[in-house]
């Protein structure tokens, strides 16, 4: 056996052993006993579209009364480019109240999850899934991951077949086996072992969770540079050139352990698409390859695509990547990024259709007494006249409304209050995300999405204090280093240390190609908000004309 092999990671031999990717997973889903799987199918149940999780905030309880953790399961869905239609909006509004906490949740990447499912569901919620044309396949797991694009139609004429370049890529690198449809909708094994050989996969996957997004500048709205692998889209004149392509992007770190780091992803060419689409693809997939046969296997910590791109060096990366791919990367084309924010309320396209953007907290959408959100959208589904695109600022635009069905959807708006809750937000709450984290999250350190509305208020409080309201500001919070919230990638970032305790990062930019800097470690409230109340009076003392605060952080305060 060779070194490799040895030192493989326990992961690594999971997934080789796991009969393409089914474990034990039908045993453990029938054992009663216990509300768990079987520890090694929690590592492949993640392919499935899934994690396990336990609510941490009854451990202790639960612990005291001498029962076993109140385990439940999390389903995240496959959505390239983040689009349902409203019959799938529907499905997903009963699925959740059938089977989940209720709440949808819509994620940093363009896609939704349900929590606090119990074993006993899984299934049933799978199969319902299934039959609204829904998945969950490889949303999780050691492949190609959810697919993010540019959400909003207004960024070009375009955009549809920017989003088809989407879905494509999302098909194109599924997984071969059958397993899901085994396993979750009762499908029989008719096919033999070979059929389910995956020239791209393999039996040992990828070293790490591998994800792809494509923008449409001016806009960088699904944080291109975040991905392993950014699709650039180069339009002149209204016309489709190409991608620019970059790699290595990741914002995932260890606290403590300076091998890890964030990295924006590196541009390496141009790949042309107006003869055809097949340098594209072929591009596309072999990144994957070069990430499969050269990627860390021992040390998952190590095991991202930044990494073996730092360890090849970007020259190596792309001259490897050439030779597989058979021709070689045009020199990358110029573009200009603006901004990367959501379009708020009503706007119309060059077709003529109007799309409205909620405002959704944190991607949570649930009903309260203030604000019926979950029963505004169902009403709008039930109409049959606007589709559903979910953005990577955890939003949704309600989309593709003919100039006739407006004033009915606008109707059902106001009288659920969304237009209200959309136009009095603060600019700041508006330019705010946060991760899951606490409690369903087992990495997490410390809240995000429970605290940081809390948190805004009193940011605003103190930004109004200094005449700084108008100010739009990038805030971003996670519980841990892991990066889901992309808290690193914004101007204002909070990485949860421990309980109450964060540390403070400042100074990336708007249009999400700088990093921020750790400026402060481990803060408290009071702590957080007396920093903010010094950098906010030098801001306004010493900012230079039009300069957005992420720029003079970076100018005076991390540097």
């Amino acid at each position: 056996m060779s070194t490799e092999k040895k030192n493989l990671s326990p992961i690594e031999r999971i997934k080789e052993v796991s009969d393409g990717l089914r474990g034990t997973l039908k045993e453990s889903l029938k054992d009663e006993i216990t509300g768990a799987i079987r520890e090694d199918d929690t590592a492949l149940v993640k392919f499935h579209g899934m994690y396990m999780q336990d609510d941490r905030d009854r451990r202790e309880e639960r612990a005291a009364k001498k029962l076993e953790r109140l385990y439940s399961f999390m389903i995240r869905l496959r959505l390239p480019g983040g689009f349902l239609t409203p019959e799938q909006w529907v499905a997903t509004h009963n699925i959740a109240g059938d089977n989940s906490t209720g709440v949808i949740k819509i994620t940093t990447r363009q896609t939704l999850q349900l929590h606090g499912i119990v074993k006993s569901k899984t299934k049933p919620t799978i199969k319902a899934f299934n039959q609204a044309g829904l998945d969950s396949i490889a949303a999780c797991g050691d492949v190609n991951r959810n697919v993010v694009a540019s959400a909003n139609p207004l960024e070009s004429p375009l955009h549809e077949r920017i989003y088809q370049y989407a879905d494509r890529i999302s098909e194109y690198l599924l997984p071969k086996t059958r397993s899901y449809y085994d396993i979750w909708l009762d499908e029989e094994k008719l096919v033999e072992k070979k059929d389910e050989e995956d020239p791209l996969y393999q039996d040992r996957y990828l070293p790490r969770k591998f994800k792809i997004g494509l923008v449409i500048p001016p806009n960088n709205d699904s944080d291109v540079f975040a991905q392993d692998l950014g699709l650039i889209a180069i339009i002149e004149n209204d016309e489709l050139k190409g991608f620019n392509l970059a790699v290595g992007g990741g914002l995932s770190f260890t606290h403590g352990n300076p091998e890890t780091y964030p990295r924006l992803a590196t541009e390496i060419g141009f790949v042309s698409t107006e003869e055809s689409d097949e340098k594209l693809f072929k591009a596309v997939y072999e990144v994957l390859t070069v990430q499969r046969d050269f990627g860390n296997r021992t040390d998952r910590k190590l095991a991202r695509l930044k990494y073996t791109v730092d360890r090849m060096g970007v020259d190596g990366f792309r001259q490897e990547l050439e030779s597989r791919i058979g021709f070689a990367l045009e020199e990358a084309r110029t573009y200009v990024l603006t901004t990367r924010q959501d379009h708020y309320g009503w706007r119309q396209s060059n077709t003529g259709l109007w799309h409205y953007t909620v405002y959704v907290e944190n991607g949570r959408v649930l009903d309260t007494e203030q604000l019926p959100m979950k029963a505004a959208l169902l009403a709008v589904a039930q109409t049959g006249k606007a589709n559903f695109r979910f953005t990577c600022n955890q939003n949704v635009i309600l989309s593709d409304i003919t100039p006739e069905d407006k004033a009915a959807i606008e109707q059902i708006l106001v009288q659920y209050n969304l237009i209200p809750h959309t136009e009095t937000a603060s600019l700041v709450s508006k330019n705010a995300m946060a991760c899951v984290a606490l409690p369903t999250c087992p990495l997490a350190l410390a809240e995000a999405q429970r605290y940081l509305p809390e948190l805004i208020t009193k940011i605003d409080g103190v930004l109004a204090q200094h005449g700084l309201q108008d100010e739009e500001i990038i805030i971003r919070m996670t519980g841990c280093p892991n990066g889901c919230g992309r808290s690193v990638l914004s101007e204002i970032g909070f990485v949860g240390t421990a309980p109450g305790h964060y540390n403070l990062n400042l100074g990336g930019d708007e249009q999400g190609q700088r990093l921020n800097k750790l400026y402060r470690e481990n803060l408290d409230e009071a702590a957080i908000l007396q920093e903010l109340d010094t950098a906010f009076g030098l801001f306004k003392q010493n900012r230079l004309a039009g300069e957005r605060f992420g720029d003079f952080a970076y100018r005076t305060l991390v540097n």
